[in-house]
């Protein structure tokens, strides 16, 4: 028996942009995406889960970008911060994410 083995091409995205961190973690709870964690000492705390059988989550957050430093690593000129709050995600598209999809021609960071 031959096995036929499937090339897949990995695809950026899709990107999205939350208007910031609230607005992300809101997001996430109303996806069931988050869920509450007790430790040994009965402290509760909620995680993100970011990786299942049926998604895929990469929280980038605030990007920056440009920027200058000295040899000493002194900031000489501040970098710019990109409007947002910005996730990657596979899976299922979540109600309402649609509109915050974003594509940028140069990601920062992607799935590989």
């Amino acid at each position: 028996m031959t096995e036929e083995l499937l090339e897949i091409t990995p695809s950026p995205g899709p990107f999205f942009r939350f208007a910031d961190e609230t607005a992300w973690l809101t997001a996430a709870r109303t996806a069931g995406f988050m869920t509450t964690v007790t430790d040994e000492e009965d402290n509760e705390t909620e995680q993100l889960q970011a990786y299942t059988h049926s998604h895929a989550i990469d929280v980038v957050g605030i990007i920056t970008v440009g920027g200058e430093w000295d040899e000493d690593g002194t900031e000489t000129v501040a970098p710019t911060t990109l409007d947002g709050f910005h996730v990657n995600y596979v899976g299922e598209l979540p109600d309402s994410w649609g509109a915050l999809e974003v594509k940028p021609e140069n990601p920062y960071r992607v799935f590989a």
